[in-house]
């Protein structure tokens, strides 16, 4: 282990063996505090090369706690923070409404680390349980069309690095692994991607396997549609450029998107989202990210369509209907 370490500490670049023997000592924590710091701080220096990524992510997924929840229109909507934009909580609601659209959610997630309010502070706030049970994940899916699983219970990695994640509170390779290690391997993904480069990651990575996915990232810095600039698209059809106007809506500002200051104030937004008391701001951020999820499930449909289906999805209240059921679950 000391010779990968070495070659990091050195800016060298590992193979996929190497980076995967890494992730695995990680995981065993064969590695101090002091020694995960390094590993990390050279991920801040350089960027992480494609053999690096698949090793990385080959041994999560070798260690991994695996959840089966037989889910063949599954989707997982899941962005990989640190934008260090403190927007609210928008890629767990667009999970609420695309489960109420009637597409299951498998939504994998983790506390904020460079951001107030991650998607696993949010859901233990409202009172959902975290648990790797698979009876319990199945059940909710079955019955609230949405299950979430945080990540730190399925990946031992990811358990062993956290604190340290905390302490730096700036955006790691784990935020890039994210998205791609989600334990249900669902078949579907829609990822926010915090820059272009780990966009065309992603896309290089997801066009290797049968599964459909959009890789999204705004021009301005965020992980997920903002509707304050353009979006760059990856996918299976190729790439491409989105605006505003594609979803029908006005530009926001980056105000517009402040998710509050306290876990109080972030959650209050949460719910005036799902209960359909939001801007016009916050409900269209949200429409658009669902609408996007929609599309990637259901390839063909026609963009303005989607929008549709997921402004009836949240004004129905089906949205808060799917939050509610799975709270009354736990």
């Amino acid at each position: 282990m000391k010779d990968i370490l070495n070659k990091l500490l050195e800016s060298q670049q590992l193979d996929r063996e190497e980076a995967g023997r890494l992730m695995h000592g990680i995981a065993r924590q064969e590695l101090n505090e002091a020694q995960i710091a390094a590993v990390l701080s050279s991920y801040i220096m350089r960027s992480i090369t494609p053999g690096e990524l698949l090793g990385f992510r080959d041994a999560l997924l070798e260690l991994a706690v695996k959840a089966d929840l037989n889910g063949e229109e599954m989707i997982d909507v899941c962005g990989t923070g640190g934008d260090g934009k403190n927007t609210f909580n928008i890629s767990t609601l667009t999970s609420f409404v695309v489960a109420g659209a009637g597409i299951p959610v498998a939504k994998h997630g983790n506390y904020g680390v460079s951001s107030l309010s991650g998607s696993s502070n949010m859901m233990e706030h409202f009172g959902y349980r975290f648990s790797n049970s698979n009876d319990k994940l199945k059940r909710e899916i079955d019955k609230a069309g949405i299950c979430f699983m945080h990540a730190p219970l399925f990946h031992p990695a990811l358990k062993a690095v956290g604190p340290i994640r905390k302490q730096l509170g700036i955006k790691t390779i784990f935020n890039i692994m994210g998205p791609l290690v989600n334990p249900a391997d669902p078949p579907c993904q829609l990822s926010g991607v915090f820059s272009i480069e780990a966009g065309r990651l992603y896309n290089y990575l997801m066009q290797k396997e049968q599964k459909k996915y959009i890789v999204l990232h705004s021009l301005d810095g965020y992980d997920e549609v903002s509707l304050t600039a353009g979006i760059k698209v990856f996918s299976p059809a190729g790439e491409g450029l989105l605006g505003a106007g594609d979803f029908g809506m006005p530009q926001n500002s980056a105000a517009d998107l402040h998710g509050g200051d306290t876990l109080e104030e972030a959650a209050a937004i949460f719910l005036g989202v799902l209960e359909n008391r939001c801007t016009g701001a916050q409900k269209n951020t949200v429409l658009a990210n669902s609408a996007l999820a929609i599309s990637c499930s259901r390839p063909g449909t026609d963009l303005d369509r989607c929008v549709g289906i997921a402004r009836e999805s949240l004004e129905s209240g089906r949205a808060y209907g799917c939050f509610k059921k799975l709270m009354e679950m736990q």
